[in-house]
C-alpha cells in the first residue's frame, strides 16, 4: 500500500505565467523509481485541514530527475501555495508514483504514438514522449496540444527542443481555441469533428500502435470516439483524467440481483491495511473508503472522485457498488478491486483488502 515519503524541493522554475516545474529530490530514490505517465500525491496541511492533491511526473525515465508540472487552479489551495510560494529547499510530503498511463515500452520496435493533450494535461504525455523517443530510437510520435492561446502552452520551448532533437520522430500540432493559426484547422476545440479533420490531412491514424488521451473528460470522449471510429481498439487508446465531470457519489443503480433483498441500513465492515485487520459497523449510505478514515483508519485517497486509483482496495466477501470508476482497467475489476471511495455496501458483511 502507498505511503507518504518526504521529497525536498531542489527548484521551482515557471513555464507559464500559472504553472510551475517542480524538481524534487527523495529521501528514498528507489520508492521513486517512476513509470512514464505516473503521478505523485501530496499532501499538505492548511490551517488545520489536510489537503491531497495529485500532480504528474513530467520528466522521462532517462533524465534522472523527478519533476511534476503544477498548474494554478482558481480556488486551489495547493496549487495556489506550489506557484506562489514554494521555494527551493522546503520539504512536501508525497506517495511513491502511481498510475497506469502507460504502455510497455520495447528498444527493437518501430512503433507510431498519438498523444492528445489539453492544457495542463500536457504533463504525463510529456513524460511519455520523451520516453518513447530515448527508449524507442525506431518509433515516431505525434502529439496534439490543445491550449487557449499561445501564452497558454506550457513546455513550450521544451516541445520546440524536442522537435529539434528528434527531427523526424517528434510532430506537434498545436490546437488554439483563440488565437489564429495560418492554417485554419489548427483553430478552434479538439472534439471528434476536429480529429477527423487531422485524420484526412496530418495523421496517419491506420498506423499508430497506441494513443494517449489527457485532458478534460468531454474533449477525451470525443476524440477516443474518433479513434475508435479509424479502428483502434480500447486497449489502444489510454486515458488519463486530470479534472473529472463526476464530483463523487452519483445516484445508485438497481442493485445486483441477491444483494436487491438487503434493505439493512448498517453492514459490518472487515479492513484490513498495513497487515493490521479491524472490524466495524458502517451505514449503507457511507464509501467504504469515508467509514475507514471515520473509524481512525489511514487508508490511502487522493481525489476521491474516482478519477486516481489510490484508494484502490479488493473486495474479498461480500457485495459493494461502484458508482463511479476513471482509473480501474476492466481486468483489475473482473480480479475484485474496486475504488473505496466510491464504494458501497449491498450487503450485511463487506471484507476489503487495501494490501493486495
Amino acid at each position: 500500500m502507498p505511503r507518504f515519503h518526504e521529497l525536498t524541493v531542489t527548484d521551482v522554475k515557471k513555464t507559464i505565467r500559472d504553472a510551475v516545474v517542480v524538481t524534487l529530490k527523495p529521501a528514498n530514490g528507489a520508492a521513486f523509481d517512476f513509470i512514464q505517465g505516473q503521478y505523485l500525491t501530496f499532501r499538505r496541511d492548511f490551517d488545520g485541514t489536510e489537503i491531497r492533491r495529485s500532480y504528474s511526473i513530467c520528466a522521462g525515465r532517462d533524465e534522472g530527475i523527478l519533476q511534476v508540472g503544477i498548474k494554478k487552479v482558481d480556488g486551489g489551495a495547493f496549487s495556489t501555495w506550489a506557484n506562489e510560494e514554494l521555494q527551493p529547499g522546503m520539504v512536501l510530503e508525497a506517495m511513491e508514483p502511481m498510475g497506469s498511463f502507460h504502455t510497455p515500452l520495447d528498444a527493437a520496435q518501430a512503433r507510431s504514438y498519438l498523444g492528445f493533450a489539453g492544457g495542463s494535461g500536457i504533463t504525463p504525455v510529456l513524460s511519455i514522449l520523451k520516453t518513447v523517443l530515448a527508449a524507442e530510437p525506431r518509433s515516431d510520435f505525434t502529439l496534439v496540444y490543445a491550449n487557449r492561446g499561445v501564452n497558454t502552452i506550457m513546455f513550450r520551448e521544451e516541445l520546440e527542443d524536442l522537435k529539434n532533437r528528434y527531427m523526424g520522430r517528434l510532430n506537434v500540432i498545436h490546437v488554439l481555441e483563440s488565437d489564429a493559426q495560418d492554417i485554419e484547422l489548427f483553430q478552434g476545440r479538439v472534439d471528434a469533428e476536429k480529429c477527423e479533420a487531422l485524420f484526412a490531412h496530418w495523421i496517419d491514424v491506420e498506423n499508430v500502435e497506441t494513443a494517449f488521451i489527457c485532458g478534460p473528460e468531454p474533449m477525451m470522449l470525443g476524440i477516443a470516439a474518433a479513434l475508435k471510429s479509424h479502428g483502434l481498439s480500447d486497449d489502444q487508446i489510454k486515458f488519463e483524467l486530470f479534472a473529472s465531470a463526476q464530483p463523487g457519489r452519483v445516484t445508485r443503480k438497481a442493485s445486483a440481483a441477491g444483494a436487491a433483498k438487503d434493505t439493512a441500513a448498517e453492514t459490518q465492515a472487515t479492513v484490513t491495511l498495513d497487515g493490521a485487520t479491524r472490524s466495524f459497523a458502517m451505514s449503507k449510505e457511507v464509501s467504504v473508503l469515508d467509514a475507514a478514515l471515520e473509524n481512525a483508519l489511514d487508508a490511502p485517497y487522493a481525489c476521491k472522485a474516482g478519477v486516481c486509483s489510490t484508494c484502490r482496495c479488493k473486495v474479498l466477501e461480500g457485495e459493494v457498488e461502484m458508482v463511479a470508476n476513471h482509473a480501474l482497467e476492466d481486468y483489475e475489476v473482473a480480479q475484485g478491486y474496486v475504488l473505496s471511495c466510491q464504494s458501497f455496501p449491498l450487503t450485511d458483511r463487506v471484507t476489503v483488502d487495501y494490501d493486495q
